[in-house]
C-alpha cells in the first residue's frame, strides 16, 4: 500500500476531530477558546485544510479527553478503511 498523501491525512485527521468533537459536546469556538487557539483553526483542522502541530494536538486532545494516541491511531484507522474502498 502506497503511503497516504497529505492531503488524505489532513482530511482523515479532520474527520477524527470533528467526530470527537461532536462526542465530547463541545463547539468548535468552545475548543479554541479553551486551546488558546484561533476560533477558526479548528474548523481549517477539520475541513482538512491544516494539519496541527504536536504542541497544538496535545492540547486539543487534553480538551477534548482523548490521548493524542487515540486521535492519531482513529486517523491511521481511516486512513485504512478508505484505502480499502
Amino acid at each position: 500500500m502506497a503511503a497516504p498523501s497529505k492531503n488524505h491525512i489532513a482530511l482523515a485527521f479532520g474527520q477524527v476531530l470533528r467526530d470527537a468533537r461532536t462526542e465530547a459536546g463541545v463547539s468548535q469556538e468552545a475548543l479554541a477558546l479553551s486551546c488558546e487557539i484561533d476560533r477558526t483553526y479548528i474548523s481549517l483542522l477539520e475541513r482538512g485544510l491544516r494539519q496541527p502541530t504536536l504542541s497544538t494536538l496535545f492540547s486539543i486532545s487534553d480538551q477534548l479527553g482523548v490521548t493524542a494516541e487515540t486521535l492519531v491511531a482513529d486517523t491511521r484507522s481511516r486512513l485504512r478503511s478508505a484505502a480499502r474502498k
